[in-house]
């Protein structure tokens, strides 16, 4: 779609290695930029799914062009399971984190560069970012900051916070944040709310347990052979996703002679096929600086 740039696109495509008659899931549909790129390189079918109204709106155009090829569901990946039905799937592709229609618009409230309400929630339903920050106790912003923003000043930015309540907007609250950095932010390399905004938007959409959550549906409905790319652009997903795959890759230990009752591990459940993740090339840098951050892994679903 216009305006959105799938990150390390063609590395998800070889990964996926899309085929005619089989089925995937883009678990993360956004705007749309791997669906149609499947679907593109394979007479197949996708389930596209997203938590955000709005992507589900725009996504019809897409629907319409491709006709019963594409399937457009509004729910959580989470949820992969209920939404095939018990259906089996040959590949399951997440882009985690933001989008780039949400970022951009203001008034979703998830950019400390525009102003707009204070809300960066993803579904538009449940608590939003003011929620969150207006009624907090300065020990649980604190906690929150410094854990998914992984912020050093976390407390002071908490203390100052709280100070300044009620927050409305995002520029009032990059201004607060801004001010609690104290004169050193203006060194700083990046934006110095840059990690507080990350914090609250994770927080707020629980993506780090949506996305643990999700991996544990990704294995259950794909079929033996079946793909999984994940894209993260946070340490702590890439982390999530790096240790989730190492668990369910590592092959049990033989049985002992000596103790024919041990406890043994599950089987593997997955094959790696990264077993460094994939960053994006420097000409993909070049014209795309949003994809900077991105780490790529993948794994071929082993038959159970």
């Amino acid at each position: 779609m216009e305006g959105h740039r799938p990150v390390m696109l063609n590395e998800v495509l070889a990964l996926l290695a899309p085929k005619d008659g089989e089925h995937y899931v883009d678990g993360t549909f956004g705007g749309g930029g791997y669906a149609r790129a499947i679907l593109e390189a394979a007479d197949c079918r996708v389930l596209g799914i997203d938590r955000d109204p709005d992507a589900i709106a725009r996504g019809q155009k897409l629907v319409a062009q491709f006709g019963g090829r594409l399937t457009l569901v509004r729910g959580e990946f989470s949820q992969l399971g209920a939404l095939l039905g018990g259906a089996r799937t040959d590949g399951v592709v997440f882009d985690l984190g933001v989008s780039s229609f949400q970022f951009d618009e203001p008034e979703r409230g998830f950019s400390f560069r525009a102003e707009g309400p204070l809300d960066m929630r993803m579904s538009r339903e449940g608590e939003s970012a003011a929620d969150f920050a207006n009624t907090a106790s300065e020990k649980e912003l604190t906690e929150v900051i410094a854990r998914l923003g992984e912020e050093r000043n976390a407390r002071r930015i908490a203390h100052a916070i709280i100070a300044a309540r009620p927050l409305t907007t995002t520029l009032q609250l990059a201004e607060v944040v801004s001010a609690a950095q104290g004169p050193k932010a203006a060194r700083l390399p990046i934006h110095p709310a840059t990690r507080t905004f990350q914090a609250l938007r994770i927080h707020v959409n629980d993506e780090l347990g949506e996305l643990r959550r999700g991996l544990d549906a990704a294995e259950q409905v794909l079929a033996p052979g079946g793909r999984l790319v994940v894209v993260a652009f946070h340490s702590l997903e890439d982390r999530i996703v790096k240790q989730y795959l190492t668990e369910r890759s590592a092959q049990a230990p033989r049985a002992s002679r000596h103790a024919p009752d041990e406890r043994r591990q599950p089987a593997a459940r997955f094959r790696v096929l990264t077993h460094r993740p994939l960053t994006p090339e420097t000409r993909e840098l070049q014209s795309n600086p949003r994809a900077r951050s991105a780490r790529l892994r993948a794994a071929v679903r082993l038959a159970a």
